[in-house]
């Protein structure tokens, strides 16, 4: 990506290079998230399966707007081309295609950098910051 800063860790040294603060790294999944969900079992399905129109129309302006697209699905290397070829002709714009995400969920990110998930349900829309507040208990 050329639009990377560089970063300093804080005695000056130089660090991995990170986004501009108004830009995001999107990973998206795709099967059930933006469109219906296929089982790698399946594979005969992929290529007519159902896009959801919100889920173009959103990240396709998250593209325009400068931010990074790019899909992360437990599909298979095998699944490869039916995928690009699925997402060219529903319209997605993306910049890169992760596959072979672990299969199963229950993802539990470790990194050095901010990590912010957003669970799908049933609507693709921009995700919504929420000011969370923890309440710590302490039992002594």
């Amino acid at each position: 990506m050329e639009d990377l800063v560089e970063a300093t860790d804080n005695e000056g040294r130089k660090i991995s290079p990170i986004l501009p603060s108004d830009k995001k790294n999107y990973l998206i999944d795709i099967d059930g998230t933006v469109g219906e969900d296929i089982p790698n079992e399946e594979p005969e399905r992929m290529i007519t399966a159902e896009a959801y129109p919100d889920a173009i129309e959103t990240i396709n302006r998250w593209f325009v707007e400068g931010h990074h697209i790019c899909f992360f699905t437990a599909r298979t290397e095998e699944h490869r081309l039916v995928t690009e070829t699925w997402l060219q002709e529903k319209g997605f714009q993306y910049h890169s295609l992760l596959m072979e995400k672990p299969r199963g969920g229950n993802y539990h990110w470790i990194d050095n950098h901010v990590v912010r998930a957003t669970r799908y349900t049933s609507k693709f829309t921009d995700l919504v910051k929420r000011n969370v507040e923890i309440e710590v208990f302490d039992d002594e």
